[in-house]
């Protein structure tokens, strides 16, 4: 059994906190998780490796990640002071976009990233192809200031190597004894879903079957365990032949419309070593059949153009 699960400090559209146990049960042992899609951290932060490498694109999120495990007292007290009734108001919080979009500071940039991701709409994080944080005020009445969640993630973090690189360049780093677990941009349900603006770049078809082929390469050549999270669909059960597939049910919070909101079908793909597939181990091998419904909330079609 899974000991108290760990929120993740971040609002974070596509969160895996919901999922974490199931995610889990499909990783198999190894001495460090790598992840090249890490966003808020909630696999990380609910997983017992003795060491981690967590990439993400955003440089705003490893900036931060990296000043929360270096300096957490002085960040945190910081953060705190602008968690108060003046800074909770329109005209505030879109001077303080402003500034964030301005400064060159990483300090200053880590301490607003903070702010706008719980003062923004639906902690949202997105940027305009200009690369300027744009997501508009989210009008709470008194945003959750997560204090304990960033000192649990600055303790944990002690474990953890933050990167910001292309994905294709965190594999290459993954050696044999290391798992990858990869939460890419998810293929979206419908053409108006795309989500392509995280970072401020696009991370479309050609990224989707790039990933599904080094995933495949990297467990049958170099003997490193891969497992992926995705929408269920044909395009990726297509993508990911030749991995065990296991599904999952969760139930969507983007829609405005209570009443729609119809649980979408997600696929945890894994690929095993070929080492485990000769040597007959049924280690993260899971049956094709086996359908687990999940009642949480999930965002990751949150379509999220500027």
């Amino acid at each position: 059994m899974m000991q108290k699960k760990n929120r993740a400090f971040l609002k974070w559209a596509g969160g895996k906190y919901s999922l974490v146990e199931h995610i889990q049960a499909r990783l198999p042992q190894a001495n460090k998780l790598i992840e090249p899609f890490v966003g808020a951290g909630s696999v990380f932060l609910n997983t017992q490796f003795s060491r981690y490498l967590l990439n993400d694109i955003n440089p705003d999120l490893i900036n931060l990640y990296n000043l929360l495990k270096a300096q957490p007292d002085a960040l945190i007290n910081d953060i705190s002071t602008f968690f108060s009734p003046r800074y909770n108001e329109e005209a505030m919080y879109y001077s303080l976009r402003e500034e964030f979009n301005a400064t060159q500071d990483e300090y200053y940039r880590a301490i607003l990233f903070v702010y706008l991701n719980r003062h923004g709409y639906n902690g949202l994080c997105r940027y305009s192809l200009a690369g300027k944080f744009n997501v508009p005020f989210g009008r709470y009445k008194k945003p959750y200031f997560p204090e304990h969640e960033m000192f649990f993630f600055a303790e944990k973090s002690q474990k953890a190597t933050f990167t910001c690189l292309p994905f294709e360049k965190v594999f290459s780093r993954a050696r044999k004894g290391n798992v990858i677990y990869c939460d890419p941009p998810y293929a979206p349900i419908s053409k108006t879903a795309a989500f392509t603006s995280y970072a401020a770049r696009s991370f479309g078809q050609p990224s989707q079957e790039k990933l599904a082929e080094l995933a495949l390469q990297t467990s049958k050549k170099r003997g490193i365990p891969v497992l992926i999270s995705n929408h269920d669909l044909p395009f990726t059960r297509h993508l990911y032949k030749g991995a065990d597939f296991s599904m999952l049910s969760v139930k969507r919070s983007i829609s405005q419309n209570g009443a729609t909101r119809k649980p979408v079908d997600e696929i945890l793909a894994f690929f095993p070593p070929s080492a485990m597939k000769t040597a007959g181990n049924p280690v993260g091998k899971v049956k094709s059949k086996n359908a687990i419904k999940v009642m949480g909330h999930h965002k990751k079609e949150q379509s999220v153009k500027p």
